[in-house]
């Protein structure tokens, strides 16, 4: 089950890179509103509410600005209604892209995105035309050393994870939707709490591709991955080291 992990290669979340603080924080509050709004005020009741604001401590976000944005999203009579919208699409060498956005204007969200995709030789297709090449799944990540990881390892796998990859970043362990909130809990009891966890797309397979297309894929990733209104971008690529290496030096 473990492994080097391509993983990292092809799932792009804000916060992964080094971003603009301010866009950051910006998704992190966005998301803590609509997690409260969409239950209860808790995090230890809400595990949406709870990844969340995990995420935002991780973040460095202040803690004021975490109560305050849970406050608002707790106060369903005021702030935005933030609607959530799945996209989906294609870039250059065949790889297709999915777009996780939550935003409080639709016609605007899908302009930007769909202007990404053209910019950069891709297009936006229609709901369903990606998905099906991917699973939702759960995702927890642990940056641990060696010994750590292996120990998540062991008890990960004990608790019904599908995978476990062990890497130079830590652990990532992948579970099904349906035993993630468990097995989060499980694990924090035991280790502490996750750098992350929530619910990804998944790609079944991956493409390889060659520099050329790399350029255009990470080019178009990159742009979506700034707009205000995109949470997570996850995609099907797969990029041969040395190319890697080329394109972030």
């Amino acid at each position: 089950m473990a492994g080097h992990s391509k993983f990292k290669n092809i799932m792009y979340r804000k916060g992964a890179q080094d971003k603009k603080r301010a866009k950051v924080f910006t998704k992190l509050i966005r998301e803590i509103t609509v997690a409260a709004r969409a239950g209860v005020t808790e995090p230890e009741k809400n595990p949406r509410l709870r990844s969340a604001v995990s995420a935002a401590n991780s973040a460095n976000m202040p803690k004021a600005t975490i109560e305050r944005a849970i406050l608002r999203g707790g106060d369903n009579q005021k702030g935005d209604a933030f609607e959530e919208i799945c996209y989906e699409g294609f870039s250059s060498g065949g790889v297709s892209v999915i777009i996780d956005a939550l935003t409080d204007n639709r016609n605007r969200a899908a302009a930007e995105i769909r202007s990404c995709f053209s910019k950069h030789g891709g297009h936006l297709g229609e709901a369903g035309n990606v998905s099906h090449m991917y699973a939702k799944v759960g995702l927890i990540h642990y940056s641990s050393d060696e010994k750590k990881s292996s120990e998540i390892f062991d008890k990960a796998s004990d608790l019904g994870a599908e995978d476990v990859i062990i890497d130079n970043l830590g652990c990532d362990v992948f579970c099904q939707t349906g035993i993630f909130h468990d097995l989060r809990s499980d694990l924090e009891k035991i280790f502490g709490s996750p750098d992350s966890a929530g619910l990804i797309w998944k790609a079944k397979n991956l493409i390889t591709i060659g520099e050329s297309d790399a350029q255009k894929v990470i080019g178009l990733i990159e742009e979506l991955d700034s707009l205000e209104d995109v949470q997570s971008v996850y995609s099907d690529y797969d990029i041969p080291e040395e190319i890697m290496n080329k394109l972030v030096a």
